[in-house]
C-alpha cells in the first residue's frame, strides 16, 4: 500500500492521438508540504492538479490520495472526494448575487452545516481570511485580491487536508500577490498541504518552498530548497495593506 499522501506512479493524460496533457510522471507529496508547479502554458501544471479534484482522469498509471486509489474513480463518488480538499479556482468562481459572508454561508449549508453552526462557521473563515470587514460587500464591490480572499476561504469550508489553488494570483498587482501566498503559507503552517500552480516565478524564488517545474507534460525538475540564511521568514514579507 502506498504512504505517501499523494503519490503519481508512471501517470499520463492523452487527450487525443496528437495531444498528451502529462506523460509518464512520478511524483511524491508528503503531508503538510507546499509545493508551487511552475511551466509555460500547457505544459502540464493545472492538468496534473485537476487529476486530484477529477475534473481530469488519466489513462495510464497510477494515482494515491491520502492512501485512496484514484484509478477508474466512480463519478457518484467525486463529490464525497472533493469534500476532503480545499479548490481555488483561477476565477475565484463567487456567486455575483450573494454577499461575502452569503458566498461563505452557501458553501457550508450545500455540505450540510446546521445553519446555527454555519453562521458560527462564516464568522471564524471571514476571520481567518482577514475579510470580515467586507462581510457585507457583493463580488462586484471587491478587489481582485479581496476575491481571492473569499474564494480560499469558501475553500476552507470543511478544514480540509489538502488545498488545491490553480492560479490564485493570476492578474492581481504584485503587492496583492504577495498578500494572497502569505495567506496560503499561513494555511500551510497550521497543517494544511498546499499545491499552487503559477507563473509568478519571482514570488516562488522569494518563498523558498517545493518547486516541481514542468514543460510539455514532463517533469524537468524538482527543487526543495535548503533553508539557508537567505530564507525570508513569513512575517518579513506579509503585505497587510490595503488590495
Amino acid at each position: 500500500m502506498n504512504t505517501s499522501f499523494i503519490q503519481y506512479e508512471d501517470v499520463s493524460v492523452q487527450y487525443s492521438p496528437y495531444v498528451m496533457g502529462i506523460d509518464n510522471i512520478n511524483l511524491s507529496i508528503e503531508q503538510g508540504e507546499f509545493v508551487f508547479f511552475i511551466g509555460p502554458t500547457g505544459s502540464g501544471k493545472s492538468t496534473t492538479l485537476k487529476l486530484l479534484t477529477r475534473e481530469v482522469e488519466h489513462t495510464s498509471g497510477h494515482l494515491w490520495l491520502s492512501g485512496k486509489l484514484l484509478d477508474h474513480w466512480k463519478e457518484s463518488s467525486i463529490p464525497i472526494l472533493r469534500r476532503n480538499m480545499g479548490i481555488v479556482p483561477q476565477n475565484c468562481g463567487l456567486l455575483p448575487n450573494k454577499k461575502v459572508w452569503e458566498n461563505i454561508n452557501y458553501a457550508l449549508r450545500a455540505i450540510g452545516v446546521p445553519r446555527r453552526t454555519a453562521r458560527k462557521r462564516v464568522i471564524e473563515i471571514l476571520e481567518q481570511v482577514n475579510i470580515a470587514q467586507r462581510a457585507d460587500a457583493y463580488p462586484s464591490e471587491l478587489s481582485g485580491g479581496e476575491k481571492q480572499r473569499v474564494a480560499i476561504g469558501r475553500a476552507l469550508v470543511n478544514n480540509p487536508p489538502l488545498l488545491i489553488a490553480d492560479e490564485p494570483t493570476a492578474n492581481l498587482d504584485p503587492e496583492c500577490s504577495l498578500d494572497i501566498m502569505s495567506l496560503l503559507m499561513r494555511l500551510n503552517d497550521e497543517g494544511t498541504t498546499v499545491l499552487v500552480s503559477t507563473h509568478e516565478h519571482h514570488l516562488v524564488t522569494m518563498l523558498k518552498k517545493r518547486v516541481i517545474n514542468l514543460s510539455r507534460g514532463k517533469i524537468v525538475t524538482d527543487d526543495v530548497p535548503s533553508l539557508d540564511n537567505n530564507y525570508l521568514a513569513p512575517e518579513m514579507y506579509v503585505y497587510s495593506g490595503p488590495n
